[in-house]
């Protein structure tokens, strides 16, 4: 039998050790469904509800394994579907391939049936790589090149395959004129800055007394060399969300996350520092920054083209993290005098004490915070989390610690709603041996979380650990957006756009073969995920939260919040509850 185009690019993407392909189908990809049938399912087709979540899957799958994730969709709407997810992929520099399928050849150009132009719609998503593949010849080089940047610049890459195509006898290029041959890998490569850069970055952190770092996903692979350069410096250690699983929370010097999710010792750290090193983070909200002047600034960043944003910074420095802070230790004095560290230190330690004073404020019927806070103390050794976009992140920031070989990751910058679910699922696909938790909004349930616990009920019994929570902050009002709303607009909630209805999750968890769990009052939190994490199966945690609970930011103070509450206490359908519950949380700052 000859080997078709189809055929070919399954072969390759198993010669990239590409082991899952997140997908839906449809007949623009029917030739490489086809080729799924005769290559015994190698590399596995994993079907979700929607391409959107394939791309999701494949995005979570990428940020948990740190290989590329691949998905694929037919043509037309498929395509359309997948690029919220890449776009995800894109803003978060994580390494996705887009394989879609176009009409034949024979009809482009004709308004055809679900015909659309690929090409300039993939233009941006995938700017970095995106070709047509026309003839079998040009295979190779496509998917190549397609897989090699994708890794290379962490990004999203698409190749796009028309129907026909996919029919086609696979033949080789040949050693003729016009014929691009290719090849397999890509060599790992630690890129440092030169020696006179390292020394000028040297000069300007060693001229301050009070260092503070920010690092974010960028350092992960830098624990040990970040942990050196903090101490040598006497700095205090914040962290961007998509670097929370960067540094262990449990060291006193870690501040935890940074800007209007971010914590009050995060803040006053950089208001009050006077040097400043990044390290692989373009966290982007500059008002959390020191204020111009103020500090002098390096930046460590293993892309050039992410360097110097944000800041005026003195030095950039591009490469690799772990490598140039190796070469930079050397050159950096040690801090003699303890007070800015433990000035640090024992604002840390203040810290946990508010949020464990918040998770204990009384709510109607529950406090998410409560929820969140609960779950930090029981969290797996080997744990991999998600949070959905919303007021489930602020508390996925701010109450959760992370230590050791525990992973987390959200939507960083595209900040999409939806991904809390799926992410979770690409995390298990990655990690078939490790516990996985999303913690998800109602919102987000209800726009595709539902759906997707239905690609949970069919693939979960082939995970090594069945375990896979979903946590459901059932609040019925698009809280984020609501709060946002109020202080930001000085206006009250908009019942016709901020009210969602009441769900049952669990009972749907169990009709489709899930464990699920109802939780309505306090007493019942630690029980209940105490319960999901040792089940034999997936669950549907299901907390009737109050949401009321504001997700104050580090800055706000006593005036602000009552200033916000002032603003809409004429016309808010839950005004009492918003400022007394707004007051409680906020007077556990003033306690002794």
């Amino acid at each position: 039998m000859s080997t078709k185009v189809s055929d070919y690019v399954l072969q390759r993407l198993r010669e990239w050790d590409v082991d899952h392909v997140f997908a839906y189908a449809g007949d623009g990809i029917n030739g490489l469904l086809a080729a799924w049938g005769r290559s015994e399912n190698k590399p596995t087709f994993v079907q979700s509800r929607h391409e959107e979540m394939s791309a999701f899957e494949a995005v979570g799958y990428a940020k948990f394994s740190g290989k590329v994730g691949v998905c694929a969709a037919t043509s037309g709407p498929g395509a359309i579907h997948l690029l919220n997810g890449l776009y995800d992929a894109k803003l978060d520099h994580v390494p996705v391939v887009a394989i879609v399928g176009q009409t034949n050849r024979s009809a482009m150009g004709g308004s055809y049936q679900q015909e659309v132009d690929l090409l300039s719609l993939y233009k941006d998503v995938a700017s970095e790589y995106c070709e047509m593949v026309t003839v079998p010849e040009q295979l190779p080089n496509v998917l190549d090149r397609a897989l090699r940047t994708a890794y290379a610049k962490r990004t999203v890459t698409a190749v796009i395959i028309p129907a026909d195509v996919q029919e086609l006898d696979y033949s080789a290029p040949t050693h003729a004129f016009k014929m691009v041959p290719s090849s397999l890998g890509l060599t790992h490569y630690t890129a440092v800055p030169g020696d006179d850069d390292l020394r000028r970055a040297a000069e300007v952190l060693n001229s301050g007394g009070k260092a503070a770092i920010l690092i974010g996903q960028g350092a992960r692979g830098a624990r040990r060399e970040v942990m050196a350069v903090a101490d040598r410096l006497g700095a205090g250690v914040a962290k961007a969300l998509l670097g929370k699983d960067v540094l262990d929370d449990d060291l006193p010097y870690v501040t935890g996350a940074i800007g209007l999710l971010g914590t009050r010792p995060s803040y006053e750290m950089m208001r009050e520092c006077d040097v400043l090193l990044v390290i692989g983070s373009s966290f982007p909200y500059t008002q959390f920054l020191p204020k111009f002047g103020k500090a002098r600034a390096v930046q460590i960043d293993i892309d050039p083209h992410m360097v110097g944003l944000r800041y005026p910074f003195e030095v950039n420095l591009v490469g690799d993290a772990a490598g140039t802070l190796r070469r930079l230790l050397p050159l950096l004095e040690r801090m003699e005098d303890p007070a800015w560290r433990e000035k640090i230190q024992a604002n840390v330690a203040r810290w946990w004490e508010v949020m464990e004073r918040r998770a204990a404020v009384d709510a109607d019927p529950i406090n998410p915070e409560h929820v969140v806070h609960a779950l930090s103390a029981l969290l797996p050794d080997d744990v991999i989390l998600s949070a959905d976009s919303g007021s489930a992140a602020n508390w996925y920031a701010r109450h959760l610690k992370l230590s050791g070989a525990m992973r987390g990751s959200l939507s960083g910058t595209l900040a999409t709603m939806g991904p809390g679910v799926p992410y979770a699922i690409g995390a298990k696909f990655a990690h078939g041996d490790r516990p996985a938790i999303a913690l998800v909004g109602d919102g987000a349930m209800q726009m595709n979380g539902l759906a997707e616990l239905i690609t949970v009920a069919k693939y979960w019994q082939e995970w090594r650990d069945p375990r896979l929570v979903v946590a459901v902050l059932n609040n019925r009002d698009l809280n984020q957006v609501t709060w946002e709303m109020r202080a930001m607009e000085g206006a009250p909630r908009f019942l016709p756009s901020q009210s969602i209805p009441d769900v049952a999750y669990a009972d749907f968890a169990r009709s489709i073969g899930l464990h699920g769990v109802r939780v309505e009052r306090p007493d019942e939190v630690t029980a209940a995920w105490e319960s999901a994490l040792a089940a034999d199966r997936p669950c549907v945690l299901d907390f009737v939260t109050d949401p009321a609970v504001p997700p104050i930011p580090p800055h706000a103070g006593l005036d602000q919040i009552e200033a916000a509450a002032s603003a809409v206490l004429k016309g808010d359908s839950d005004s009492a509850a918003m400022v007394r519950q707004g007051f409680k949380a906020k007077v556990q700052d003033f306690l002794q």
